[in-house]
Parts: C-alpha cells; structure tokens; sequence
C-alpha cells in the first residue's frame, strides 16, 4: 500500500499537472480563435509546403531518399526503418552512437555538441548526394531552434514526429526554453501529430501541422501459433495507476501477467513481446498519461496489438473510434469495474472474443501500417508521385 504522504504528493501533482494542461489549452484555444485560424486539409498542407519549397518536385516510389534522425530507444528501428525503405534508401543518423543525452553533461555543452554534428553530418550527406526528405523525431531537449533552423535552411523538406504533445507540446521549460516542440515547431515543414487536441497549438505556433497516429509493422506484429497461456496480460512501463489496476483485478480472481520497466518480469524484447500478444485472451492497454488524471491519448500498442491479432482491451477515450469500431475491433473500458466485468465477458466467451480478434487484425491491416502513415505523409507534402 503507498503511504499516506506519498499518495498525497502523487494527488497533488496529478492536479497540478492537470491544472497546466487545462490552462496551456485554453489560451492556445483563445488565441487560435482570435487570430481566426483553422485546421490545414490536405489542400492547405500542400500549399504551404510549396510556399516553403516553391522547387520541389515528387519523385516515384522506391527512388525517394530520406535522411532520417532519430534514436532506437527501443521500437524506433523495428518500426520506422522497414516502412521507410519502402520508399527508397534511407541514411539513418542516431546521435546515441555519439551522444548520450541521458547523462548530466548534456546541458553543459554536450548537446551543442551534438547539434553541431547533426547539422555537419546532414550538410555532409547533401554535398554527397541529394536527399529528398528530412524525417525527424525530435524535441527542444534534444535540438535549439537555431539548429532546426539551419535544418530547414538546407533545401530539403523537414518532416517531424511528436508523440506526445498532450503533455509535451511544451513540456518543461527551461532558461525560457521548452524542452517539447513549442519552440522548434515552426522549423519544420510538416509537424506530424498523434495529439489531437495539440494541432491548434501546432496552428499558433505558427506551423503547420498533421493530426496522424502511430502505426505497425506487420512484418514484426504478426500472430504466432502459441498456445494462450495468459488470461490477461500487459507489456508495458510500471507507473501511475497501473500497479492499482493490476492489483484490482487480481483482487477479482482474474489471473494478470505482466511485462516491462519496473514489473518483477522485467521487459521483453519485440519479438518476445509479439509472441505474449499471441499467448494472451486478453492483452491490457492503458490510455491515460502519466502524471495527469483522466487526460488520454493514443499508444503505439492501439495499433501493435491488434495488428498482431491479439485481442486488445484498453481505456475508453474519445480517439480511439476514429481507428477502430469499438466493441466490434477492440474493446474499451471507463474504471475498474467495467474492466473487471469486460475481462469476465470476454474470458466467458471465447467466440466472440475470436470475432473481435480477427476484425482487429484485419482493419490494422487495412488501414493502420507505417508504411501507410508514412505515404499519407509524404503526398501530402508532394514528394511523391
């Protein structure tokens, strides 16, 4: 049980991040109306990268070169890499082969550092050959915006990824600078989003900005013939509320599994985590964001799961029916006792449980790859043909 003073303190800054995000989203809300924006379509988004890139030119599928920044954290080159090369050559630039961003130094000099060398190592490469595409995953604690900047000054079209602009858009700031994508944004000439509520912030700020989620692998989240070992299992970090969750339904007799950071089975690896996909009747999604309550977002296992047939059960929340038919692909709970009785209903009823397998495999499929996200990126910013 968490002791009295340390559940207060987790309450407190629960609500207090929750006070943040409320406040941050009403003013850009405010100013997103006064300043008489709207949301780019498809037609807004070509016109302003050709307003950025009066030059460019679409090239046909299998000849776009991409230079791609970004580090393998743990699913980054499993997932981006394949689809990606579908493409063309890709020439991939990890700064952690040289910089460990993770270690004290890197706000005393090593992240100018690496600036510096992300910038030469791109200068580089164009004098070598021509690159069509700047794919990045980035964010003001790894870059300045003087260094996306001089990216966008090298002639090539600059896409970036964000996948956690619900609490990061501008996350922590530091020296008047915000450590999410607030002050790189405008950089780019495309600003990827899996936040949907983050896109009127994208519009202030003065960038233009894709509402796009996550997506899978199908090479890699496959369904495997194991036999189905767990009740209900989850992959995934140990934080928040999810030791409680956990604890609830095992309270309730229901047998849970689980796998990550900070759980006594410790992580998996992707292989070994698509096969417990398989080996699971039920496999658990968290939706909430950390530190914050009731606040949801997309997660790249709304995707990975299905698409590797497992049957996914996750929090309720209002994006989800956007990608699935909830309760026909996968299915949604809202608190502990829906959860409890929805584990219940669907352990009690292996054919219908069957059924939404199969129609989440098949719609993750149909409509939920990378190499997917990755083309709808790409025509919109009119560099394919």
């Amino acid at each position: 049980m968490m002791p009295p003073l340390k559940s207060y303190r987790k309450a407190y800054r629960s609500w207090r991040n929750g006070l943040r995000l409320e406040k941050e989203g009403a003013r850009y809300r405010g100013e997103f109306e006064r300043l008489g924006l709207s949301i780019p379509d498809e037609d807004a988004i070509r016109r302003a990268v050709k307003a950025r890139r009066p030059d460019l030119s679409p090239v046909p599928r299998g000849s776009l070169r991409t230079l791609a920044i970004f580090h393998d954290y743990n699913w980054e080159r499993t997932a981006l890499l394949p689809a990606l090369e579908t493409f063309g050559e890709v020439v991939h630039y990890d700064w952690r082969d040289r910089y460990d961003h993770g270690k004290k130094e890197w706000r005393k000099g090593l992240k100018e550092e690496m600036n510096r060398d992300l910038l030469g190592f791109a200068r580089a490469l164009l004098r070598e050959r021509p690159v069509h595409v700047i794919f990045t995953y980035l964010s003001g604690e790894l870059v300045t915006p003087a260094t996306t900047g001089e990216l966008s000054a090298l002639g090539v079209p600059v896409v970036n990824l964000s996948l956690n602009d619900k609490e990061a858009f501008t996350g922590r700031v530091r020296a008047g600078r915000a450590m999410g994508v607030r002050d790189i944004c405008r950089s780019f000439d495309l600003c990827w989003t899996s936040t949907l509520d983050a896109v009127e912030k994208y519009c202030v700020e003065g960038a233009t900005p894709l509402y796009l989620p996550e997506g899978a692998n199908p090479e890699i989240h496959r369904p495997y013939d194991v036999e189905k070992s767990f009740d209900v299992s989850f992959v995934g970090q140990r934080y928040g509320d999810r030791p409680a969750v956990i604890d609830a339904l095992r309270h309730a007799g229901i047998r849970v599994e689980t796998f990550g950071p900070g759980w006594p089975n410790g992580p998996l690896s992707t292989a070994e985590m698509v096969r417990t996909y398989s080996r699971s009747r039920v496999n658990l999604g968290f939706g909430g964001v950390a530190g914050h309550k009731d606040t949801y977002c997309l997660k790249g296992r709304d995707f990975e799961v299905p698409m590797s047939g497992g049957l996914y059960l996750t929090e309720e929340h209002e994006e989800l029916s956007r990608f699935f038919e909830v309760g026909k692909e996968i299915v949604a709970y809202r608190g502990i006792e829906d959860l409890i009785a929805k584990v219940r209903w669907l352990l009690a009823s292996p054919g219908k449980a069957e059924s939404i397998r199969a129609a989440g495999r098949a719609r993750a499929l149909r409509e939920h790859t990378w190499e997917m996200r990755f083309e709808t990126v790409f025509r919109r910013i009119g560099i394919l043909s």
